[in-house]
């Protein structure tokens, strides 16, 4: 009886504005299109199990986040990339083509998908948000979607390497904000719902 063949699988790594995340690319699809899944910390992660299996090896994980072809780990303050950054590659290489599942939860819709509930200025800004940001966010390890509009105020959920980024705040005011304000006249200001 023939071994089933293990799943080809290359991974590299890419830097981002925030120098505690890297971003560990595949060369397939790890998550649907317009999925993301964001962990800050082991508890979070009971339905992700490479995320569970990243924190239990690392105790300098602070938080891990999926999405398309990538995982973005991101670290303590105290480590230096230099020296982890090939266990960590190490192990989600392995944990990939043994063919381990990522989640376990069922994935129903897109987590930025128009409702039938959004008013029009929400179908416009969460258009915005797909076509020009989320694309920018998501190569810089990150992502970003659309929380609320509130009287003039759009919040959004920054996650990955965008979350705790020391740019991330110059990003949402200087870009993420001058831009909707510029496209929707009705949004005064954004900001970012912590998590």
């Amino acid at each position: 009886m023939e071994a089933e063949a293990k799943r080809p699988i290359t991974l590299y790594t890419e830097e981002n504005p925030n120098p505690n995340s890297l971003k560990f690319v595949a060369n397939t699809m790890l998550m649907p299109a317009g999925v993301s899944r964001d962990y800050p910390d082991l508890a979070s992660a009971k339905e992700a199990p490479l995320a569970t299996r990243i924190f239990n090896a690392f105790s300098f994980v602070t938080r891990v986040f999926y999405m398309s072809n990538f995982v973005t780990v991101t670290k303590d303050d105290e480590t230096d990339w230099f020296e982890v950054k090939a266990k960590v590659q190490s192990l989600i290489r392995e944990h990939l083509v043994d063919g381990g599942a990522l989640l376990t939860e069922e994935i129903t819709q897109e987590d930025h998908a128009v409702t039938d509930d959004d008013t029009d200025i929400e179908v416009k800004i969460k258009g915005i948000l797909d076509e020009y940001i989320r694309p920018a966010v998501e190569m810089d390890g990150g992502a970003i979607s659309f929380h609320s509009f509130d009287e003039g105020k759009v919040t959004v959920t920054l996650q990955g390497s965008c979350s705790g980024c020391p740019s991330s705040t110059v990003t949402l005011k200087a870009g993420i904000e001058n831009l909707l304000k510029r496209m929707v006249p009705e949004v005064t200001e954004v900001e970012a719902e912590e998590l």
